[in-house]
C-alpha cells in the first residue's frame, strides 16, 4: 500500500487531517468533499450509489463478459490453475449467475443475501437489485495465491432474445453498469466460432459507457481455426466490434486459447504465447496502477457530481413559485438538451462530462422540481479545490512511493514461471538463440560469411567500414538500425571489422529481419571468441575450427 506520509512523523497534512495511506487519502477527500454535493443534489439516485469504505479498499477486480461456451469460467481455471467452489462448466449455459472469485482462508461459497451484509466487501449496495439477482450472485473463496492480489467477477453467459432478458428477474445492464464502474479491468470474451453480437450482448456492452479504457476483448479458442480462417475471424470481429464500440480507437484485441489443453492447429503457437503474455502483463499490472485508477474514478464522479449539480439547481430555478409547475416541468424536460449546451457556455463544461440526455429525461419524469435544492456555491467550490489541489498531492505522492517501493504483481497460478525456464516466451529465438550452447552459434554459418568477406577484399584480416557498408546496406535496413548494428558487432571498436566481427554483424542482420529485436548491449554467448576475455571458450573454439 503507498504510504500518504511517513508514519513516525505522525502523518499529517496542512489541514491536520492524519493519513496513513493514498486509500485513506482518498476515501477521507470523498467523505469531506464530494459526498455533500452528492447528497444535496440527488446524486446516488441519479447515478450511482454512494461509495463505501471496502470501494476503496478492495483489491482490484477483473470483470469477465461474454456469451455462453465462450470460456469464461475457464479462462478463470486457467488463471488459477484449479478449480473453485460453485465452478460449473459445459457447452450449454452454465454459469446463471454472479460469482465473485476472492481470497479467502477457507474454501467456501457465501451466497448473495449475506455478501452485501458484510462491510469488508465492496458489494453492500448491490443490494438494490432485490432478491432475484441476489438469489444469483455467489462468492466464491479459496487459499489462491493469485486471489491474494486481484478479484476476479464471473457473469452469466448472455444469450439472445427479448425472452432471456425479461427471464432473469433483474436490470442485468445495470448490475453490469455498477461492476463496470468499480473494477479495474473489463474483459469481453469471444469465441472463434462465435463472432455474434447479440441484443442483449450490445446492451451489456454499451452499460460500459464510460469506461473504454478498462475494456480488453480476447478471442479465445483460436487454435480451433487456420491461419487464413483466424484472419478472417479477426476482421469479422473487429467490424462487430466496430459496430458497438464507439470510440476513435481501435480496441485491443489478444488471440489465444485460454486453457490447459494441447492446441487443435499449433502453427500460430508463437503468436498465441505473444498474446497471452502481453494479457498476463496487462492483468499483472493491475494491482501497481490500483491507486491511480481509484483516483481516476473519483475524478470522473467529482466531475458528474457537479454536472449534477448545475442541472438540478437550473431546473429548480426555472419552476414557477406558485401556478403552472407541471406544465413547466415537461417544458424543461422537452427542453434539457437545450439546457445542457447553457450550462456547457455558462460553466465551462465540456459536452463529454453530461449523463444521457435520454436518460436523465426518462428519471426526471418522477421528480418535483420544486422541491429541488437551489446552486449551493460553497459545495461546488470544495470539490473544485478538492480537484485543484488535493488530488494533485495524492497523485505526487502516488509516484513518489512507487518509485521507493518495489511494484507489486500477480503471481501465482498461470502467472507464475511464465517468463523463466525454455518454455518462457522468446526463450532460444531471435538474440536468445544459442545461449545454452557449448560452441558459438554464428560459427555454423560463419562459412558464407567468410565468402562475402573475403570479396570485400579485407587488408590485414580486416574490412574497413566504408567496404562493411556497402554490403550491409545490401539489407534495406535503416541506417538508424545499421547504426547499432555496427555498435554491437564492432568489439574492440577500432572503426574496422574482422572476420569473426563481420560474421556477427550479418547474424544481427538476419536477426532484425527475422522480425525480433537487437539488445542494448551485446550478449555473452554472442561475442565473438577471439575478442573474449576468456581464453578458454578461444581455445575451445580454435580447437573445433581445426
Amino acid at each position: 500500500m503507498f504510504s500518504w506520509v511517513k508514519q513516525e512523523q505522525g502523518g499529517r497534512n496542512k489541514e491536520g487531517e492524519m493519513y496513513q495511506t493514498v486509500t485513506e487519502g482518498l476515501q477521507s477527500l470523498y467523505l469531506k468533499k464530494l459526498l455533500p454535493l452528492e447528497e444535496t443534489y440527488l446524486f446516488h439516485d441519479f447515478h450511482s450509489p454512494a461509495l463505501e469504505a471496502a470501494d476503496f479498499q478492495s483489491k482490484p477486480m477483473v470483470l469477465l463478459v461474454g456469451q455462453y461456451s465462450t470460456g469464461k469460467t475457464t479462462f478463470i481455471r486457467y488463471l488459477l490453475e484449479q478449480d473453485f467452489p460453485g465452478m460449473r462448466i459445459g457447452p450449454e449455459p452454465t454459469t446463471d449467475g454472479f460469482i465473485a472469485v476472492m481470497y479467502g482462508e477457507n474454501e467456501g461459497v457465501v451466497p448473495g443475501n449475506a455478501l452485501v451484509v458484510d462491510p469488508k466487501k465492496p458489494f453492500r449496495k448491490l443490494n438494490a437489485f432485490g432478491n432475484s439477482f441476489l438469489n444469483r450472485f455467489i462468492c466464491s473463496q479459496m487459499p489462491n495465491q493469485v486471489l491474494q492480489s486481484i478479484s476476479i467477477i464471473d457473469t452469466p453467459g448472455i444469450l439472445s432474445g427479448e425472452k432471456q432478458r425479461i427471464s432473469r428477474g433483474y436490470n442485468f445492464a445495470e448490475v453490469l453498469r455498477w461492476f463496470g464502474e468499480r473494477v479495474d479491468r473489463i474483459i469481453l470474451l469471444f469465441d472463434a466460432h462465435k463472432l455474434d453480437i447479440s441484443d442483449e450482448f450490445s446492451e451489456a456492452i454499451r452499460a460500459f459507457k464510460g469506461q473504454d479504457d478498462k475494456i480488453r476483448v480476447v478471442l479465445n479458442k483460436a487454435d480451433q481455426v487456420d491461419t487464413q480462417q483466424l484472419m478472417r475471424v479477426y476482421g469479422a470481429l473487429m467490424w462487430s466490434l466496430g459496430k458497438v464500440i464507439n470510440t476513435p480507437e481501435v480496441v485491443r484485441v489478444y488471440l489465444g486459447s485460454f486453457w490447459a489443453k494441447p492446441l487443435q492447429n499449433s502453427e500460430n503457437r508463437r503468436l498465441f504465447e505473444a498474446e497471452s503474455q502481453d494479457l498476463f502483463k496487462d492483468i499483472q499490472s493491475l494491482p501497481r496502477n490500483a491507486a491511480l485508477r481509484k483516483l481516476n474514478d473519483l475524478i470522473k464522479r467529482a466531475r458528474l457530481a457537479k454536472v449534477q449539480a448545475y442541472i438540478i439547481s437550473y431546473l429548480k430555478k426555472e419552476m414557477p413559485s406558485l401556478f403552472g409547475r407541471e406544465k413547466k416541468k415537461e417544458e424543461l424536460i422537452m427542453r434539457l438538451p437545450e439546457i445542457y449546451t447553457i450550462l456547457q457556455r455558462e460553466h465551462h463544461i465540456s459536452p463529454g462530462d453530461f449523463p444521457s440526455v435520454t436518460k436523465m429525461q426518462d428519471m426526471l419524469q418522477h421528480y418535483d422540481f420544486s422541491k429541488f435544492p437551489s446552486l449551493k456555491v460553497k459545495l461546488v467550490e470544495s470539490v473544485d479545490k478538492m480537484l485543484a489541489t488535493k488530488i494533485a498531492g495524492l497523485m505526487s505522492m502516488i509516484r513518489d512511493e512507487e518509485s521507493k517501493l518495489p511494484p507489486p504483481m500477480v503471481s501465482g497460478g498461470a502467472f507464475e514461471g511464465s517468463q523463466d525456464g525454455p518454455f518462457g516466451h522468446g526463450y532460444g529465438e531471435g538474440i536468445s538463440a544459442g545461449a545454452d550452447a557449448e560452441d558459438w552459434i554464428i560459427g555454423r554459418e560463419k562459412h558464407r560469411y567468410d565468402e562475402i568477406f573475403y570479396m570485400l577484399m579485407p587488408v590485414n584480416g580486416k574490412i574497413t567500414g566504408v567496404n562493411a557498408k556497402k554490403e550491409m546496406m545490401n539489407s534495406r535496413l535503416p541506417n538508424t538500425v545499421l547504426g547499432k548494428i555496427w555498435k554491437l558487432a564492432d568489439c574492440d571498436k577500432d572503426g574496422m571489422l574482422d572476420d569473426e566481427e563481420f560474421a556477427l554483424a550479418q547474424h544481427l542482420i538476419k536477426i532484425k529481419l527475422e522480425g525480433y529485436e537487437l539488445p542494448a548491449e551485446l550478449p555473452e554467448h554472442l561475442v565473438p571468441p577471439s575478442h573474449r576475455k576468456n581464453p578458454t571458450a578461444d581455445a575451445m573454439y580454435n580447437h573445433s575450427e581445426d
